[in-house]
């Protein structure tokens, strides 16, 4: 059976404050969130000072961080990039303190009415940059798939994966992404399923894109776990519910949100809820 104990989230989703989300979490019995923001504050723009009193109170309260939720890479594909390994950088400082390796990211925003393909040699170069000093920094790059980018699809996550997967450079799985991108994500695993290293939990209706808990979506959810845990997968499955809206979603997003619940706390409940209700069956 999937490891309970390795079940983890985007705790900013419950709340700004992060005493909030930490009560929660605890509530539910989780021990790990993955950190994106807190105050209205992204994990790239806190200070390391900032960051080490987090670590403080977070340590007393017993919760430990499973990966930063970090923007790298949600940038256009023609955005000029030293700047962005330069908060790269910063990132990998933060994610020290916090004590895990672990930094999701992304391949990039693709003009629009753009052909994806043509910018594949620049998306792997910027990538085996980040990569390269992932490796000095001793930490690890998680890729997900999200919606308008370079890696949207599976076929396009397979020609990342391929150039740059190893220890440093992996894979996350996120089954609603894949769906609003009319992807089949049974398919989409048969063809990722060797690079992945870490699932966001989040199900979404093919006719509408609409988001929705574990198991209520076209997402193959509960299918998909039953051969992780086959296959004796022992990494992390991280909540992101997006079932209501909260601060900092306009920045996560580019399509506005239709939100099928209106309090935040409730909302990850459900979503905590709807996955124990899975992993038990």
């Amino acid at each position: 059976m999937l490891q309970f104990s390795k079940i983890t989230g985007f705790a900013d989703e419950i709340s700004d404050d992060l005493k909030i989300q930490i009560r929660l979490l605890k509530k539910l019995g989780m021990n790990y969130l993955e950190f994106r923001s807190a105050g209205g504050k992204n994990v790239a723009d806190f200070s390391q000072t900032e960051i080490k009193e987090l670590k403080s109170y977070m340590d007393s309260e017993g919760i430990e961080v499973s990966a930063i939720g970090s923007p790298i890479g949600k940038i256009s594909v023609t955005d000029d990039f030293k700047e962005h390994v330069e908060c790269f950088k910063r990132v990998t400082e933060t994610a020290h303190i916090l004590q895990t390796p672990n930094i999701r990211i992304f391949s990039f925003y693709i003009p629009e009415n753009s052909i994806a393909a043509n910018y594949k040699n620049e998306v792997i170069e910027r990538l085996g940059q980040l990569k390269e000093e992932g490796k000095r920094s001793e930490v690890i790059l998680l890729h997900e798939n999200e919606k308008g980018i370079y890696g949207d699809t599976a076929l396009r996550c397979k020609d990342i994966m391929e150039s740059l997967y190893d220890k440093n450079f992996k894979a996350v799985f996120d089954f609603a992404n894949f769906v609003q991108c009319k992807e089949d994500t049974l398919k989409a695993f048969e063809l990722l399923k060797g690079y992945i290293s870490y699932i966001h939990i989040k199900d979404a209706v093919n006719e509408t894109g609409e988001v929705k808990k574990a198991g209520d979506g076209d997402g193959n959810i509960k299918a998909i776990l039953k051969e992780l845990d086959l296959a004796g997968y022992q990494g992390f499955l991280s909540l992101e519910p997006h079932l209501a809206d909260f601060s900092g979603f306009k920045q996560l997003e580019k399509d506005d949100g239709r939100f099928a619940m209106s309090n935040n706390e409730l909302a990850f409940a459900t979503a905590h809820e709807a996955l124990m209700n899975i992993l038990n069956n």
